[in-house]
Protein backbone atom coordinates (compact mmCIF):
# COMPACT_ATOMS: atom_id res chain seq x y z
CA UNK A 1 0.00 0.00 0.00
CA UNK A 2 1.27 3.54 -0.58
CA UNK A 3 1.07 6.32 1.67
CA UNK A 4 1.07 9.92 0.81
CA UNK A 5 3.34 12.51 2.74
CA UNK A 6 0.40 13.36 5.19
CA UNK A 7 -0.49 10.17 5.95
CA UNK A 8 2.82 8.94 6.59
CA UNK A 9 2.93 12.01 9.31
CA UNK A 10 0.00 9.78 10.58
CA UNK A 11 1.44 6.93 10.80
CA UNK A 12 4.94 8.00 12.89
CA UNK A 13 3.54 11.70 14.78
CA UNK A 14 3.99 9.19 18.16
CA UNK A 15 7.67 8.85 17.91
CA UNK A 16 8.26 12.24 18.68
CA UNK A 17 7.61 13.47 22.38
CA UNK A 18 6.36 16.70 21.18
CA UNK A 19 2.70 15.81 21.26
CA UNK A 20 0.08 14.39 23.33
CA UNK A 21 -2.33 14.01 20.67
CA UNK A 22 -3.52 14.28 17.31
CA UNK A 23 -5.66 15.53 15.42
CA UNK A 24 -6.76 15.13 11.68
CA UNK A 25 -9.64 17.12 9.99
CA UNK A 26 -10.53 17.58 6.25
CA UNK A 27 -12.50 16.43 3.35
CA UNK A 28 -14.20 13.25 2.83
CA UNK A 29 -12.00 10.15 1.02
CA UNK A 30 -8.90 12.01 2.13
CA UNK A 31 -7.05 8.81 3.64
CA UNK A 32 -6.90 10.18 7.07
CA UNK A 33 -9.06 7.34 8.79
CA UNK A 34 -7.41 4.27 7.32
CA UNK A 35 -4.10 5.87 7.95
CA UNK A 36 -5.04 6.96 12.13
CA UNK A 37 -6.15 3.74 12.70
CA UNK A 38 -3.69 1.86 11.56
CA UNK A 39 -1.16 4.26 13.37
CA UNK A 40 -3.50 4.02 16.94
CA UNK A 41 -2.94 0.32 16.42
CA UNK A 42 0.99 0.26 15.50
CA UNK A 43 1.51 2.32 18.73
CA UNK A 44 -0.28 0.62 21.31
CA UNK A 45 1.31 -2.52 20.09
CA UNK A 46 4.91 -1.30 20.10
CA UNK A 47 4.71 0.51 23.41
CA UNK A 48 2.08 -1.49 25.57
CA UNK A 49 1.13 -5.00 26.67
CA UNK A 50 -1.33 -6.21 28.91
CA UNK A 51 -3.54 -2.78 28.26
CA UNK A 52 -6.58 -1.50 27.32
CA UNK A 53 -7.34 0.98 25.04
CA UNK A 54 -11.05 2.68 23.37
CA UNK A 55 -11.58 2.98 20.28
CA UNK A 56 -14.84 5.47 19.68
CA UNK A 57 -17.24 6.01 16.84
CA UNK A 58 -20.39 7.25 17.01
CA UNK A 59 -22.04 4.37 16.87
CA UNK A 60 -20.13 1.06 17.34
CA UNK A 61 -22.00 -0.33 13.87
CA UNK A 62 -20.46 2.86 11.91
CA UNK A 63 -17.29 2.16 13.49
CA UNK A 64 -16.97 -1.45 12.60
CA UNK A 65 -18.18 -0.50 8.44
CA UNK A 66 -16.03 2.88 8.35
CA UNK A 67 -12.86 1.83 10.34
CA UNK A 68 -12.12 -2.06 11.42
CA UNK A 69 -14.00 -3.19 8.13
CA UNK A 70 -10.97 -2.16 6.34
CA UNK A 71 -8.19 -2.20 8.82
CA UNK A 72 -8.95 -5.44 10.93
CA UNK A 73 -7.84 -8.09 7.52
CA UNK A 74 -4.36 -5.22 7.10
CA UNK A 75 -3.75 -5.70 10.16
CA UNK A 76 -3.12 -9.23 10.17
CA UNK A 77 -1.21 -9.32 7.26
CA UNK A 78 1.35 -7.11 8.61
CA UNK A 79 1.95 -10.55 11.10
CA UNK A 80 -0.46 -9.27 14.22
CA UNK A 81 -3.28 -12.04 15.30
CA UNK A 82 -6.06 -10.46 15.12
CA UNK A 83 -8.85 -11.65 17.57
CA UNK A 84 -12.95 -9.58 17.19
CA UNK A 85 -15.32 -10.27 20.25
CA UNK A 86 -18.30 -9.10 18.52
CA UNK A 87 -20.36 -9.80 21.71
CA UNK A 88 -18.13 -8.21 24.21
CA UNK A 89 -17.15 -4.97 21.29
CA UNK A 90 -13.75 -5.74 21.83
CA UNK A 91 -10.75 -6.59 19.63
CA UNK A 92 -7.73 -8.76 20.92
CA UNK A 93 -4.71 -8.37 19.34
CA UNK A 94 -1.13 -10.28 19.75
CA UNK A 95 1.77 -8.59 17.93
CA UNK A 96 5.93 -9.31 18.87
CA UNK A 97 4.49 -10.90 22.56
CA UNK A 98 2.05 -8.31 23.30
CA UNK A 99 -1.45 -8.59 24.34
CA UNK A 100 -3.82 -5.76 24.06
CA UNK A 101 -7.23 -5.09 24.26
CA UNK A 102 -9.19 -2.78 22.40
CA UNK A 103 -12.97 -1.72 22.99
CA UNK A 104 -15.50 -0.25 21.03
CA UNK A 105 -17.30 2.28 22.18
CA UNK A 106 -20.27 4.10 20.55
CA UNK A 107 -20.96 8.17 21.65
CA UNK A 108 -24.57 8.46 19.91
CA UNK A 109 -25.80 10.77 22.76
CA UNK A 110 -25.61 12.39 26.00
CA UNK A 111 -26.04 9.18 27.68
CA UNK A 112 -23.17 7.76 26.08
CA UNK A 113 -20.50 9.40 28.45
CA UNK A 114 -21.88 6.71 31.19
CA UNK A 115 -20.75 3.54 28.34
CA UNK A 116 -17.33 4.76 28.72
CA UNK A 117 -16.95 5.84 32.23
CA UNK A 118 -14.66 3.60 35.03
CA UNK A 119 -12.72 2.12 31.86
CA UNK A 120 -8.53 2.39 32.75
CA UNK A 121 -6.87 3.46 29.46
CA UNK A 122 -3.71 3.53 27.60
CA UNK A 123 -5.07 5.21 24.21
CA UNK A 124 -8.08 6.56 22.62
CA UNK A 125 -9.10 6.81 19.08
CA UNK A 126 -12.46 8.84 17.91
CA UNK A 127 -13.64 8.04 14.86
CA UNK A 128 -15.96 11.43 13.72
CA UNK A 129 -15.19 13.15 16.84
CA UNK A 130 -16.96 16.17 16.15
CA UNK A 131 -20.65 14.14 15.43
CA UNK A 132 -20.40 13.20 19.65
CA UNK A 133 -21.80 15.04 22.40
CA UNK A 134 -19.22 16.74 24.17
CA UNK A 135 -19.84 15.06 27.46
CA UNK A 136 -18.84 11.63 25.84
CA UNK A 137 -15.05 12.89 24.04
CA UNK A 138 -14.55 14.87 27.50
CA UNK A 139 -15.18 11.17 29.60
CA UNK A 140 -13.25 9.10 27.19
CA UNK A 141 -10.29 11.98 27.29
CA UNK A 142 -11.02 11.36 31.26
CA UNK A 143 -10.03 7.56 30.85
CA UNK A 144 -6.73 7.96 29.48
CA UNK A 145 -5.01 7.88 33.08
CA UNK A 146 -2.24 5.23 31.97
CA UNK A 147 1.66 6.90 32.06
CA UNK A 148 2.55 7.65 28.17
CA UNK A 149 -1.49 7.64 26.93
CA UNK A 150 -2.08 9.32 23.82
CA UNK A 151 -5.40 10.78 22.04
CA UNK A 152 -6.11 10.73 18.40
CA UNK A 153 -9.38 12.62 16.70
CA UNK A 154 -10.56 12.63 13.49
CA UNK A 155 -13.67 14.16 11.67
CA UNK A 156 -15.50 15.46 8.86
CA UNK A 157 -15.40 20.12 9.47
CA UNK A 158 -18.71 21.18 11.31
CA UNK A 159 -19.44 24.91 11.77
CA UNK A 160 -16.96 27.07 13.01
CA UNK A 161 -18.95 26.95 15.96
CA UNK A 162 -18.77 23.76 17.08
CA UNK A 163 -17.27 23.05 20.61
CA UNK A 164 -14.44 20.54 18.50
CA UNK A 165 -13.25 23.45 16.78
CA UNK A 166 -13.05 25.98 19.41
CA UNK A 167 -11.43 23.60 21.75
CA UNK A 168 -9.06 21.21 19.52
CA UNK A 169 -8.73 22.75 16.06
CA UNK A 170 -8.13 26.47 17.62
CA UNK A 171 -6.15 25.59 20.49
CA UNK A 172 -4.46 22.86 18.92
CA UNK A 173 -0.92 24.15 20.45
CA UNK A 174 -2.02 24.70 23.51
CA UNK A 175 -3.34 21.10 24.20
CA UNK A 176 0.05 19.88 22.50
CA UNK A 177 -2.04 18.73 19.64
CA UNK A 178 -0.66 17.70 16.21
CA UNK A 179 -3.38 18.72 14.06
CA UNK A 180 -3.18 18.03 10.29
CA UNK A 181 -5.70 18.90 7.85
CA UNK A 182 -6.40 16.81 4.88
CA UNK A 183 -7.93 17.08 1.70
CA UNK A 184 -8.79 14.19 -1.16
CA UNK A 185 -5.12 14.65 -2.71
CA UNK A 186 -3.76 13.43 0.58
CA UNK A 187 -5.30 10.01 -0.22
CA UNK A 188 -3.43 8.16 -3.30
CA UNK A 189 -6.04 5.71 -3.47
CA UNK A 190 -8.32 8.20 -4.95
CA UNK A 191 -7.74 8.48 -8.79
CA UNK A 192 -8.50 12.26 -10.62
CA UNK A 193 -11.62 10.66 -12.01
CA UNK A 194 -13.26 9.36 -8.55
CA UNK A 195 -12.18 13.14 -7.02
CA UNK A 196 -14.41 15.25 -9.81
CA UNK A 197 -17.16 12.98 -9.28
CA UNK A 198 -17.21 13.78 -5.47
CA UNK A 199 -16.89 17.63 -6.59
CA UNK A 200 -19.72 17.01 -8.68
CA UNK A 201 -21.47 15.65 -5.84
CA UNK A 202 -21.60 18.16 -3.60
CA UNK A 203 -23.04 21.86 -3.86
CA UNK A 204 -23.01 24.87 -1.22
CA UNK A 205 -21.99 24.04 2.74
CA UNK A 206 -21.61 20.33 1.82
CA UNK A 207 -18.99 21.22 -1.04
CA UNK A 208 -17.39 23.61 1.01
CA UNK A 209 -17.28 21.05 4.29
CA UNK A 210 -16.74 17.80 2.47
CA UNK A 211 -14.96 18.71 -0.62
CA UNK A 212 -12.42 21.97 0.34
CA UNK A 213 -12.45 20.46 4.58
CA UNK A 214 -13.57 24.34 5.30
CA UNK A 215 -15.06 24.79 9.22
CA UNK A 216 -17.94 26.75 7.65
CA UNK A 217 -21.31 28.05 8.92
CA UNK A 218 -24.39 25.99 7.12
CA UNK A 219 -26.54 29.08 5.24
CA UNK A 220 -28.97 29.44 2.39
CA UNK A 221 -31.73 26.83 0.70
CA UNK A 222 -30.92 23.10 2.53
CA UNK A 223 -31.33 21.51 -0.63
CA UNK A 224 -29.94 24.65 -2.63
CA UNK A 225 -29.02 21.78 -5.38
CA UNK A 226 -33.26 21.19 -6.34
CA UNK A 227 -35.06 23.53 -8.61
CA UNK A 228 -38.56 22.59 -7.89
CA UNK A 229 -39.36 23.90 -11.75
CA UNK A 230 -37.10 21.52 -12.88
CA UNK A 231 -36.42 18.25 -10.89
CA UNK A 232 -39.34 16.90 -10.14
CA UNK A 233 -40.56 13.79 -12.44
CA UNK A 234 -43.61 12.77 -14.36
CA UNK A 235 -44.14 9.85 -12.10
CA UNK A 236 -43.39 6.05 -13.67
CA UNK A 237 -46.87 3.87 -14.78
CA UNK A 238 -47.47 2.09 -11.20
CA UNK A 239 -47.38 -1.15 -13.14
CA UNK A 240 -43.38 -0.23 -13.35
CA UNK A 241 -43.17 0.41 -9.72
CA UNK A 242 -42.05 -2.86 -7.99
CA UNK A 243 -43.04 -1.78 -3.99
CA UNK A 244 -44.50 0.49 -2.02
CA UNK A 245 -43.40 2.71 1.14
CA UNK A 246 -45.21 5.40 2.76
CA UNK A 247 -43.25 8.30 5.37
CA UNK A 248 -44.82 9.91 8.31
CA UNK A 249 -44.43 13.21 9.63
CA UNK A 250 -47.48 13.01 12.22
CA UNK A 251 -48.84 16.75 13.69
CA UNK A 252 -52.02 17.72 15.26
CA UNK A 253 -51.64 21.17 15.90
CA UNK A 254 -48.76 21.21 13.42
CA UNK A 255 -49.38 20.22 9.89
CA UNK A 256 -49.22 16.53 8.96
CA UNK A 257 -47.27 15.08 5.96
CA UNK A 258 -47.64 11.80 4.57
CA UNK A 259 -45.76 11.15 1.35
CA UNK A 260 -46.61 7.44 -0.39
CA UNK A 261 -43.14 6.27 -2.45
CA UNK A 262 -42.81 3.41 -5.42
CA UNK A 263 -40.03 1.53 -6.48
CA UNK A 264 -38.64 2.58 -9.75
CA UNK A 265 -35.11 0.33 -10.06
CA UNK A 266 -32.65 2.00 -8.14
CA UNK A 267 -35.05 4.65 -7.14
CA UNK A 268 -37.86 5.63 -5.08
CA UNK A 269 -40.39 7.71 -6.58
CA UNK A 270 -42.37 10.24 -4.39
CA UNK A 271 -45.93 9.75 -6.56
CA UNK A 272 -48.72 11.04 -4.45
CA UNK A 273 -48.66 12.73 -1.11
CA UNK A 274 -51.24 13.70 1.64
CA UNK A 275 -50.90 17.35 3.34
CA UNK A 276 -53.07 18.25 6.34
CA UNK A 277 -52.91 22.08 8.20
CA UNK A 278 -55.45 21.72 11.59
CA UNK A 279 -54.75 25.66 11.54
CA UNK A 280 -56.15 26.33 8.61
CA UNK A 281 -58.80 24.07 8.16
CA UNK A 282 -59.58 25.30 11.81
CA UNK A 283 -59.87 21.46 13.38
CA UNK A 284 -57.58 19.13 14.60
CA UNK A 285 -57.78 15.20 13.74
CA UNK A 286 -57.80 12.29 15.54
CA UNK A 287 -55.26 9.29 15.41
CA UNK A 288 -57.84 7.05 13.55
CA UNK A 289 -58.98 9.95 10.79
CA UNK A 290 -55.50 9.83 10.15
CA UNK A 291 -54.94 6.72 9.69
CA UNK A 292 -58.29 6.50 7.53
CA UNK A 293 -56.57 9.33 5.84
CA UNK A 294 -52.87 7.41 4.99
CA UNK A 295 -55.28 4.26 4.18
CA UNK A 296 -57.26 6.26 1.77
CA UNK A 297 -53.55 7.65 0.48
CA UNK A 298 -52.06 3.74 0.12
CA UNK A 299 -55.56 3.25 -2.00
CA UNK A 300 -55.51 -0.64 -2.90
CA UNK A 301 -51.75 -1.06 -3.34
CA UNK A 302 -49.17 -3.26 -1.26
CA UNK A 303 -47.30 -0.89 1.17
CA UNK A 304 -44.29 -2.91 2.81
CA UNK A 305 -43.73 -0.83 5.64
CA UNK A 306 -44.77 3.09 7.12
CA UNK A 307 -41.92 4.77 8.37
CA UNK A 308 -43.24 7.68 11.26
CA UNK A 309 -42.34 10.37 13.25
CA UNK A 310 -41.16 8.34 16.17
CA UNK A 311 -42.58 11.06 18.62
CA UNK A 312 -45.77 10.05 17.46
CA UNK A 313 -46.79 6.70 19.64
CA UNK A 314 -50.47 6.87 19.74
CA UNK A 315 -50.24 7.45 16.36
CA UNK A 316 -48.07 4.07 15.58
CA UNK A 317 -50.13 1.90 17.78
CA UNK A 318 -53.41 3.00 15.27
CA UNK A 319 -51.61 2.04 12.20
CA UNK A 320 -50.30 -1.22 13.32
CA UNK A 321 -53.89 -2.22 14.62
CA UNK A 322 -54.76 -1.83 11.29
CA UNK A 323 -52.59 -4.42 10.28
CA UNK A 324 -49.60 -2.05 8.64
CA UNK A 325 -45.62 -2.99 9.31
CA UNK A 326 -44.38 0.42 10.90
CA UNK A 327 -41.10 1.41 11.97
CA UNK A 328 -39.88 3.79 13.85
CA UNK A 329 -37.64 6.83 12.12
CA UNK A 330 -34.53 8.11 12.91
CA UNK A 331 -34.58 11.90 13.60
CA UNK A 332 -30.85 12.29 13.68
CA UNK A 333 -31.24 16.06 12.11
CA UNK A 334 -27.89 16.59 10.77
CA UNK A 335 -27.29 13.42 9.26
CA UNK A 336 -30.42 12.85 7.72
CA UNK A 337 -29.96 16.05 5.69
CA UNK A 338 -26.69 14.59 4.80
CA UNK A 339 -27.94 11.46 3.46
CA UNK A 340 -31.51 12.69 1.73
CA UNK A 341 -29.10 15.31 0.10
CA UNK A 342 -26.74 12.87 -1.51
CA UNK A 343 -29.91 10.85 -2.24
CA UNK A 344 -31.57 13.66 -4.01
CA UNK A 345 -28.64 14.51 -6.04
CA UNK A 346 -27.77 10.99 -7.37
CA UNK A 347 -31.55 10.86 -8.60
CA UNK A 348 -32.14 7.75 -5.67
CA UNK A 349 -35.00 9.62 -4.40
CA UNK A 350 -37.72 11.39 -7.36
CA UNK A 351 -40.23 13.76 -6.86
CA UNK A 352 -43.36 13.72 -8.93
CA UNK A 353 -45.14 16.84 -9.94
CA UNK A 354 -47.91 16.30 -7.82
CA UNK A 355 -46.76 16.77 -4.88
CA UNK A 356 -46.87 19.99 -4.58
CA UNK A 357 -47.04 20.81 -0.70
CA UNK A 358 -43.63 19.34 -0.98
CA UNK A 359 -42.56 21.75 -3.52
CA UNK A 360 -43.68 24.46 -1.76
CA UNK A 361 -41.56 23.59 1.43
CA UNK A 362 -38.58 22.69 -0.19
CA UNK A 363 -38.03 26.18 -1.93
CA UNK A 364 -38.05 27.85 1.34
CA UNK A 365 -36.43 25.23 3.22
CA UNK A 366 -33.36 27.20 4.84
CA UNK A 367 -30.53 26.44 7.44
CA UNK A 368 -31.22 28.71 10.64
CA UNK A 369 -28.04 31.16 10.98
CA UNK A 370 -29.11 32.35 14.29
CA UNK A 371 -28.10 30.03 17.00
CA UNK A 372 -24.59 28.80 15.59
CA UNK A 373 -26.01 25.27 15.19
CA UNK A 374 -26.65 23.04 12.41
CA UNK A 375 -30.34 23.27 12.25
CA UNK A 376 -32.79 24.16 9.46
CA UNK A 377 -35.65 26.72 10.72
CA UNK A 378 -38.38 25.17 12.18
CA UNK A 379 -41.33 26.21 9.79
CA UNK A 380 -42.89 24.73 6.72
CA UNK A 381 -40.85 21.76 7.06
CA UNK A 382 -43.47 19.27 7.66
CA UNK A 383 -42.56 17.44 3.96
CA UNK A 384 -39.23 17.92 4.44
CA UNK A 385 -39.06 15.93 8.00
CA UNK A 386 -40.75 13.01 6.43
CA UNK A 387 -38.26 12.69 3.27
CA UNK A 388 -35.73 12.84 5.64
CA UNK A 389 -37.33 9.76 7.58
CA UNK A 390 -37.95 8.00 4.68
CA UNK A 391 -34.25 8.45 3.49
CA UNK A 392 -32.81 7.31 6.58
CA UNK A 393 -34.97 4.25 6.99
CA UNK A 394 -33.57 3.50 2.79
CA UNK A 395 -29.96 4.26 4.00
CA UNK A 396 -30.56 1.46 7.23
CA UNK A 397 -31.09 4.20 9.90
CA UNK A 398 -27.71 4.33 11.52
CA UNK A 399 -25.53 6.71 9.16
CA UNK A 400 -23.41 8.35 11.88
CA UNK A 401 -20.99 8.47 8.77
CA UNK A 402 -22.26 10.66 5.83
CA UNK A 403 -19.51 8.88 3.07
CA UNK A 404 -20.00 5.73 4.14
CA UNK A 405 -23.88 6.07 4.15
CA UNK A 406 -23.64 7.47 0.31
CA UNK A 407 -21.22 4.99 -1.01
CA UNK A 408 -23.65 2.23 0.15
Amino acid sequence: MTFSPKQKQVLTWWNSSRFDAIVCDGSVRSGKTFSMGLSFFLWAERNFNGRQFGICGKTIASLRRNLLADLLPYLAKLGMAVREHKNENAVIVRFNGHTNSFLLFGGRDESSAALIQGSTLAGVLLDEAALMPRSFVEQAIARCSVQGSRLWFNCNPENQQHWFYQEWILKARERRALHLHFSMEDNPSLSPEVRERYKRSYSGTFYRRFVLGEWCAAQGLVYDFFDPASSPVDPPPEHQLSAWRISVDYGTVNPASFGLWGKFGQAWVRTREFYYDSKKSGRQKTDEEYADDLLRLAGNRKIERVIVDPSASSFIESLRRRGLFVVRANNDVGDGIRVTAEMLRNHRLLIGKDCTDFLREIDGYCWDERGGRDVPRKANDHAMDDLRYFAMDLAGGDCSSFAACVRR
